[in-house]
């Protein structure tokens, strides 16, 4: 078994095994330092004989006796090492306890749920979870926040430091509690997603571990509160947007765009329980969440026969009611380029002119993607080429750099 298949049963594997390490280990660095060393011994054993039928249960249990020996060495452990150990030893993981779970007894939504005590403030909600659920680097992690990678370092330091000084519970809470701890872990589930729909940075344009762990994590979710409206249009999302995955690479791993996607390759099942879910979750009273008006905008798409049948007005008018009850620059940015169309370009490239004056999204690869393109309709080639270029040198994932060079290379052809 290579080195690069190896590291990819890792990625699809880490963010589960971790969240049972945790909550065998109690504590997050311990059970972060302990998988670090299963993986070490993984590079080493699974070469010859490839990976196990459950690679997950074999790093677990790698892990919790790498973390037996870390425990082991520390300093005034004496006293408590027999029954820490046996608790350890206790809870391991057999090849039945680390197969998807039907039930709400999830080690990863304990931890979603542990990541987003109300005793942090949101930014650190979801920066937690971002490190610990996505396995993003600390690097990553600041990045998304435009801070510095020590100061992120720091605070996640504090964050876990916290958790088990202050003996932070690493369980879902009972319904008393789930109210105020909701929004948070909707939050960080739908960053999940993000982050395996588009990925930061790497060679692959899908994190497809992180999207299907982040749809199973919807649905239990909806467990605890299947009549909640906002859940429905999460889940839906996730599943109207994750349907169209066949589609959007082609073999190479290249992006192949919306519009030129082969929509027989979408899911049609997906499509369906993603519909049935916006339907549910429009026709109940009051304020639309913004989950569920966006999942509304991604139905329209996966209704639409092609791309230019799509009820492009209908998205503006979504896209408007989004800016009304949770705007933000990306939905600003999105708005605009669907305005571009149904009004044209010009009046598209004025909305984002205006975006980027004020400097939202500075740091925002695809702002400068959207004008490049805008401007390439409107036939500014050379200011079109400099658009395409930053948003080149300001993206870390190889597939989005490479259809950024096509842009420029096609550029240049019609010149």
């Amino acid at each position: 078994m290579t080195p690069e298949a190896i590291d990819k049963v890792f990625r699809d594997e880490a963010g589960r095994a971790l969240a049972t390490l945790i909550r065998l280990v109690g504590d997050f660095e311990l059970a972060e330092d302990a998988l670090q060393d299963a993986f070490a011994a993984a590079l080493l054993n699974w070469r010859g004989a490839g990976a196990p039928a459950n690679p997950r249960a074999w790093l677990v249990n790698v892990a919790r006796n790498k973390a037996i020996d870390r425990i082991r060495r520390q300093r005034n452990f004496r006293a408590k090492e027999a029954e820490i150990v046996h608790a350890i030893e206790r809870d391991a993981v057999s090849d039945e306890a680390a197969a998807t779970p039907n039930d709400l007894d999830d080690d990863m939504l304990r931890l979603i749920f542990t990541c987003c005590h109300p005793s942090f403030a949101p930014e650190v909600q979801v920066a937690l979870t971002l490190r610990t659920v996505c396995g993003l680097t600390t690097a990553e992690v600041a990045r998304a926040f435009l801070a510095s990678e020590e100061a992120m370092a720091q605070r996640l330091l504090r964050a876990k430091q916290k958790i088990r000084l202050a003996g932070i519970p690493y369980e879902v809470p009972g319904r008393h509690a789930l109210e105020e701890r909701l929004r948070g872990v909707l939050t960080v589930i739908y960053l999940v997603f993000t982050e395996g729909y588009l990925a930061t940075s790497g060679p692959e344009l899908i994190r497809h571990d992180l999207a299907r762990e982040a749809i199973r994590l919807g649905r239990l979710v909806l467990g605890l509160m299947p009549e909640a409206p906002d859940i429905k249009g999460l889940l839906a999302l996730m599943l109207l947007h994750d349907a169209r995955r066949a589609g959007r690479t082609d073999a190479s791993g290249d992006i192949v765009l919306l519009e030129e996607q082969d929509r027989s390759l979408w899911n049609s099942e997906q499509i369906a329980e993603g519909l049935d879910l916006v339907e549910q979750a429009l026709g109940v009273r009051g304020r639309p969440q913004p989950y569920t008006v966006q999942a509304a905008i991604a139905a329209l798409h996966a209704q639409a026969q092609s791309y230019h049948d799509t009820d492009w007005r209908q998205i503006v008018g979504l896209y408007e009611v989004l800016l009304r009850i949770a705007p933000s620059p990306v939905i600003e940015l999105n708005h605009a380029a669907a305005v571009s169309m149904v009004d044209g370009p010009a009046r598209a490239l004025a909305l984002v002119e205006s975006l980027a004056a004020r400097g939202g999204l500075r740091q925002y690869d695809l702002l400068p993607a959207v004008r490049a393109d805008l401007l390439r309709r409107l036939d500014r080639r050379e200011e079109a080429r400099s658009a395409y270029r930053a948003a080149r040198d300001s993206t870390q994932l190889e597939p989005l750099k490479r259809l950024y060079a096509r842009r420029l290379v096609e550029l240049d052809a019609g010149a």
